[in-house]
């Protein structure tokens, strides 16, 4: 049985190691205690005037390690420029690229920016930032792919970390289901071991347990 034991901690440890996350745009709502990471998509969000969304790209696993976005949630100091109007609300936007380590092959993070979205009254945070960082991209299953153009290309794809400590995206990739990431719907967080590494430590296990009780008819 400690084979058999060695063995599903040795499958674990692969596939650990091997799906190092996912890397998308991820969904921040902000308050005067920091970021908290949104429960539901931003399509669905409806702020509140003097709201702080941010969006911040990163590769992870799931919102428990997701990187937060690099600036405070400030409301007074990113709309200070722009007064309320009747009939419409103000809300400031954090928008984080990211660092170098998570962009894609070939491309070069732009700019960390604030800006102030003054949109209607019952605008979806999705609208929001829509006003003020053209052009976004959505992927089919409406998952958020690009903010301003960043990245060029990809959506929500598995990333693994390779012998040398680069992160490499996997062929067989599909996108997170974070409701942070996603512009509609509930999503189910995506943390814990993935399906397959289950699968594997499934097939280990029955394997042990065959060989253990073949070993008991021979000793009988």
């Amino acid at each position: 049985m400690l084979v058999v034991l060695g063995a599903v901690l040795a499958v674990l440890g692969t596939g650990t190691a091997q799906a190092a996350g996912y890397r998308y745009w991820s969904f921040w709502e902000g308050s005067g205690s920091g970021w908290a990471y949104a429960t539901q998509g931003p399509s669905l969000v409806r702020p509140d005037d003097g709201s702080v969304q941010g969006f911040r790209f990163a590769v992870s696993a799931d919102s428990q390690d997701a990187a937060k976005p690099r600036r405070s949630p400030d409301f007074a100091k990113i709309c200070a420029d722009t007064p309320a109007e009747d009939g419409r609300k103000r809300v400031a936007l954090v928008i984080d690229p990211g660092t170098a380590t998570d962009a894609p092959d070939g491309e070069t993070p732009p700019a960390l920016r604030t800006a102030c979205a003054q949109v209607p009254e019952d605008a979806s945070s999705a609208e929001a930032l829509a006003s003020v960082a053209k052009p976004l991209r959505y992927g089919s299953d409406a998952l958020l792919c690009a903010i301003s153009g960043y990245p060029g290309s990809g959506c929500g794809e598995q990333v693994a970390q390779d012998s040398g400590g680069g992160r490499t995206a996997t062929a067989d990739a599909s996108a997170p289901t974070s409701a942070g990431v996603a512009t509609g719907g509930d999503g189910a967080d995506g943390g814990g071991p993935s399906a397959g590494v289950l699968a594997g430590v499934g097939a280990v296990l029955l394997l042990g347990i065959a060989a253990v009780a073949q070993a008991r008819r021979r000793r009988g």
